[in-house]
């Protein structure tokens, strides 16, 4: 809570101004579109009085090559906010006290995690049919490296029905800086049935339900827990961690999964909307629209952190 107040400062002294600038931009960019709008029906309206040929055609490629011009300003918009709030909320999250200051968080608006590094979290089986990506942060926190990034991955479906989502949200990988040994993976309860390949491949590599080891009754109805024989599953996922995702679910209504593979951590939140996409014919000027894609990163900082410190 105390961070999220810390960020509300932040957004009003450094991210909303930045959010004023990109809405006189945004109003611009209306104006020119009305313009535009009553120019070309204008335009299409003396042809229908002419009614000639010979102008329709003359005038047919200048129309065309101006509303490419058009739709070029919107998408120019919308590729120029998502990087510059970006940047911002990044700095924010650079100025925690675990963040190294010689290794500044990183960012490509095209990056992506690789689709194998996905695979092995080992938290999805799946074959993609689509795996596309965006949005690269990386960093080190604490002594960790980790990168995130938005992804949607779909499969075929297996009733010949076109694709499936398997995920579509934010994911993160960590490494440790030393070998550690244990593989524990967290699965959301009600998507059981969906993850049924999942768990019975993590089974097959002497994996096992340990619900039985987690006190926390709340945490224990969300999720399921499995882990190899020789986890210490309560010297990993600590009780401030649980009561954390216990109550990130509650409040955002997501879903969110969690592989320790060795010295690998990965979770993963899913995310319905694009986070961070700018509307054009209404204001951008939001806290809310910040905080959700704040939260989220720093929801799975804080799980990386907190393997680290259990560790």
């Amino acid at each position: 809570m105390e961070r999220i107040e810390q960020f509300r400062l932040y957004y009003n002294h450094t991210i909303h101004p930045e959010l004023m600038r990109m809405e006189r931009k945004r109003l611009r960019l209306i104006r020119l579109l009305a313009a535009s709008a009553v120019l070309i029906l204008g335009l299409l309206l003396f042809e229908l009085y002419i009614d000639l040929a010979a102008l329709t055609l003359f005038l047919l490629l200048p129309i065309a090559l101006y509303i490419a011009y058009l739709l070029y300003r919107i998408q120019q918009f919308k590729l120029t906010f998502k990087p510059n709030v970006m940047r911002l909320i990044l700095d924010f999250i650079d100025d925690g006290v675990n963040f190294d200051p010689s290794h500044p968080l990183r960012y490509d608006a095209k990056g992506r995690i690789d689709k194998q590094r996905f695979l092995a979290s080992q938290i999805f089986k799946t074959q993609p049919a689509v795996y596309q990506g965006e949005d690269l942060i990386w960093g080190k926190v604490r002594e960790m490296r980790f990168e995130m990034c938005e992804l949607t991955v779909e499969e075929v479906s297996p009733v010949g029905t076109g694709l499936q989502m398997v995920f579509d949200g934010v994911f993160l990988h960590a490494t440790f800086p030393e070998d550690a040994v244990g593989r524990i993976i967290i699965w959301p309860r009600r998507y059981r049935t969906r993850l049924f390949g999942a768990i019975k491949e993590f089974t097959w590599q002497e994996g096992e339900n340990k619900d039985d080891e987690i006190m926390n009754d709340a945490f224990r109805d969300a999720f399921m827990t499995y882990a190899t024989k020789s986890t210490h599953v309560i010297g990993l996922l600590s009780e401030t961690m649980q009561n954390a995702l216990v109550q990130y679910r509650q409040q955002s209504g997501k879903e969110i999964f969690i592989s320790f593979i060795d010295r690998e951590i990965y979770a993963a939140v899913t995310e319905e909307k694009d986070l961070l996409e700018p509307h054009i014919f209404r204001s951008n000027l939001s806290f809310e629209l910040v905080k959700e894609f704040f939260e989220d990163i720093n929801l799975l900082l804080q799980i990386a952190e907190d393997f680290d410190k259990t560790h």
